[in-house]
């Protein structure tokens, strides 16, 4: 039976949860994740797990923050004045945004913190820090030409 190597096109299905057992993230209910094995498509973590397996097979991978999204990064959180923010927007901590960088891509921002003159939004990935779990099942191999 074919096992799993970079450059293999695979899908899995999969589900992804925190230390604390919170699901983050899930294919069930929908179509298996496809990408290419070793192309950077997923996070490095879950991508080294992959080869070696084979069809049918199942693993829980635990993946450490470095291998996943990250360390936060400081510098990624930033207080911006609060006057500069239109007055519909929402700006309750927890809320997502969507800024745009100066070269005009689109950015998504967490509202972390507001006072009376600022607003602290974070750009960090909101799995930055954490370390993850996913429990995988490895649905079809179609092996790289």
């Amino acid at each position: 039976m074919a096992e799993v190597k970079s450059g293999d096109t695979v899908q899995i299905h999969y589900t992804g949860t925190l230390k604390d057992g919170t699901t983050f993230d899930s294919s069930e209910g929908r179509d298996p994740l496809e990408f290419v094995v070793g192309s950077g498509q997923i996070i490095p973590g879950l991508d080294s797990a992959l080869p070696g397996m084979t069809e049918g097979d199942k693993k829980v991978v635990q993946v450490p923050s470095e291998e996943a999204y990250g360390p936060v990064n400081p510098e990624m959180r930033q207080a911006v004045p609060r006057e500069g923010i239109p007055a519909d927007i929402p700006l309750d901590p927890g809320t997502q945004l969507q800024m745009q960088t100066p070269e005009g891509q689109a950015l998504p921002v967490t509202v972390v913190e507001v006072d009376e003159t600022t607003v602290t939004l974070d750009a960090n990935h909101p799995l930055a820090g954490k370390d993850l779990q996913f429990d995988i099942e490895l649905v079809k191999i179609a092996p790289a030409a």
